[in-house]
């Protein structure tokens, strides 16, 4: 059955129909509300029943009923949210991939994650745990990665706005699409919800075009609205570029906390490395890993990830092409990294420094 999406009566009108079918009066503002709250109980309990229920029973029904019924239906609303925005649950698992050492995750856990677990200790020190964030870093710093972790070590659910679902009806419904998606998100509870590449679709409205400037604005308006929702919802950003990123939405105000994901320590680099021993399953003889992790320096977790794809097809082919068990060594690795350039450059961590100054606000 399809929900009903029937134009409401008068507010006078309202009143008389609910006081003919129950007998209880209210006064006309307050009918109209409840009036299109009776019709969507109809349309749940007709729903969940296989078959139309009657008006005056779903009246009666809701009054009796009325905050059970309401939870009810705004529990299957997000159901329908969620599975059309396709939301995901991750591991918990992801958060200890990460290394105590980076600070990201120190700044995370203490500003996030434990504010919102340890509630009632949150509320009596008047401590409130951000909605809005930003990441801002290079490429390949695991952005991604902690907004995932976050969802994990939450147990919450994790959805990803990507670009299609606003160019789905082309450039001039991006943000009609964005306020669309932005109101869905706002009657969720315990989700994470993510945008990547954020200064593709919020970058600074000086000499921005006619669609860049109104999808800029819109966001404007959406960001307090998700903050000022009394919900369980992280609305997270990632940004490789902050300095793109309107001013406007870097003001307090907007975004809560802003906080910068750098290169890894030697520490992070020896976590990353052993989860990619392990996920990659490579067949291995005797691995210096101490030595690995130092001739990495300046590689991100994503220069990682293709060191391991291609130590895997170096084993790969030798061992195809000599027709016997090849194992893969500290020398295996040594021998493959010079052909791997590190995405981290002097010019590129004195710049994020900059950044780290300027913008962050944790």
């Amino acid at each position: 059955m399809k929900n009903p999406a029937q134009e409401t009566p008068s507010p006078e009108t309202c009143a008389n129909k609910i006081f003919e079918i129950s007998g209880a009066r209210f006064d006309a503002a307050t009918a109209a509300d409840l009036w299109q709250k009776i019709l969507q109980h109809k349309w749940l309990m007709s729903e969940k029943l296989g078959r139309d229920i009657g008006l005056r029973t779903a009246c009666i029904d809701f009054l009796e009923n009325m905050d059970q019924a309401l939870r009810e239906y705004m529990d299957y609303k997000r159901r329908d949210i969620l599975a059309d925005m396709g939301a995901q649950r991750v591991s918990g698992e992801i958060w200890d991939t990460i290394s105590d050492s980076q600070p990201p995750k120190q700044m995370v856990q203490k500003r996030i994650i434990l504010p919102l677990r340890e509630e009632g200790l949150s509320k009596k020190h008047g401590v409130t745990a951000p909605k809005t964030i930003i990441f801002f870093g290079p490429p390949g710093t695991g952005k991604t990665h902690f907004v995932k972790a976050i969802a994990g070590v939450l147990s919450w659910w994790y959805i990803e706005i990507l670009p299609s679902m606003l160019m789905v009806d082309g450039e001039d419904r991006v943000g009609a699409n964005l306020h669309r998606i932005m109101e869905k998100a706002r009657a969720l509870e315990e989700a994470v919800v993510f945008i990547d590449e954020f200064e593709e679709i919020a970058s600074s409205r000086h000499a921005a075009s006619r669609v860049d400037k109104s999808i800029t604005n819109e966001f404007l308006k959406q960001v307090p609205l998700l903050k000022n929702k009394g919900n369980k919802v992280l609305f997270i950003c990632a940004t490789n570029h902050i300095r793109m990123l309107d001013a406007a939405l870097l003001r307090p105000g907007r975004f809560d906390c802003i906080i910068p994901v750098g290169g890894l320590d030697e520490e992070g680099r020896r976590t990353i490395l052993g989860q990619f021993m392990s996920r990659h399953n490579i067949n291995t003889a005797d691995v210096d890993v101490g030595l690995i992790v130092k001739i990495t320096a300046r590689f991100t977790p994503a220069d990682i990830e293709y060191l391991f794809q291609q130590v895997a097809q170096f084993a790969f082919e030798r061992e195809l092409a000599d027709k016997r068990n090849y194992q893969v060594t500290t020398q295996t690795f040594v021998e493959i990294l010079p052909r791997i350039r590190p995405s981290l450059t002097e010019e590129i961590i004195e710049e994020f420094q900059k950044d780290i100054i300027t913008y962050s606000r944790t």
